[in-house]
């Protein structure tokens, strides 16, 4: 097959295939990766999936980024728009109005905070970094705005590539794959060369769970991930409280923390260097104990 040729010639590679990436330059401040680290959502939106609403202003979004460093996360994704199933975007200045405020203060109470932005707005990425974040989590990996690639190349910001079939407004309609594990890896061979090639040096990758996959496409994502290592780059698992644990478990969202916490490990188990989650501290409980199993003889 012709992604089982790509991989081959990505292997042999020299320069692009070395070893697994264990760090993050974020500003001049090393992410050291060789354990895993706790990435925190934080989505000021009134229509997100589990937490739309949650955060309804800065004083808000400050406590809950607070309780977040505390329990452990060394990263806090602010993100101002809903990518759930069937959302409708917004356009750049209505994000940045959003998030904007609470990116300021939390950096003014937080500044050694690592803090990732979760946009897809080439605009929104610039005012960013030059308020404080230091990572671009794009869910179209360079997609929607072809001013993307420019920037984070320009500045040298972490990117976080992710894997989506359609657009959050129509990704679920009927996604349709061969073999999806092929398929999203090939996506990430061309992706991740490419960015290579032109210099970028600290690349994020993740498969996409729930963002235009079928329930059984996420778990032979989640099954196959180890295979996702070959691209040198560290890999952000982010199946916090979706639909590929409630649908299975037939549950609420609410209700979802105890399948999170299972497909987390299983996620550590197979390579994942970050986790997005919701609840911190059980992720942080999960990855502790990975670790200490893994460093069992």
């Amino acid at each position: 097959m012709l992604y089982l040729q790509k991989i081959l010639n990505f292997i042999a590679c020299e320069d692009t295939f070395i070893h697994m990436k264990k760090s993050l330059n974020c500003k001049g401040k090393l992410l050291d990766l060789s354990t895993p680290v706790i990435m925190g959502i934080l989505n000021i939106t009134p229509d997100s999936f589990y937490d739309g609403g949650q955060i309804t202003g800065v004083d808000s979004a400050l406590r809950l980024a607070e309780s977040m460093l505390i329990e452990g996360a060394l990263i806090l994704d602010i993100g101002g728009q809903s990518t759930r199933p069937g959302a409708k975007s917004i356009n750049s200045t209505e994000e940045w109005k959003r998030i904007g405020p609470s990116l300021i203060s939390i950096k003014k109470h937080f500044p050694d905070a690592i803090i990732s932005i979760d946009t897809f707005h080439s605009d929104v990425a610039k005012n960013a970094v030059e308020e404080g974040a230091s990572i671009i989590n794009d869910i179209s990996a360079g997609e929607f705005d072809k001013g993307m690639f420019s920037f984070v190349l320009q500045r040298q910001v972490p990117y976080i590539l992710m894997h989506m079939k359609g657009s959050p407004e129509n990704m679920q309609e009927n996604p349709q794959y061969e073999n999806v594990v092929s398929e999203v890896l090939n996506y990430f061979i061309n992706k991740v060369s490419h960015l290579k090639m032109m210099g970028l040096n600290d690349i994020i990758i993740d498969p996409g769970f729930g963002f235009g996959k079928t329930i059984e496409n996420n778990f032979s994502l989640l099954k196959n991930l180890s295979l996702f290592q070959i691209l040198d780059c560290p890999i952000l698992a982010g199946v916090s409280r979706k639909s590929m644990i409630t649908k299975t478990l037939n549950i609420t969202p609410a209700e979802a923390l105890n399948g999170t916490t299972a497909l987390n490990t299983i996620a550590l188990l197979n390579g994942a260097s970050i986790l997005r989650v919701h609840d911190v501290a059980e992720a942080m409980e999960a990855n502790k104990l990975v670790i200490a199993y893994q460093k069992s003889k």
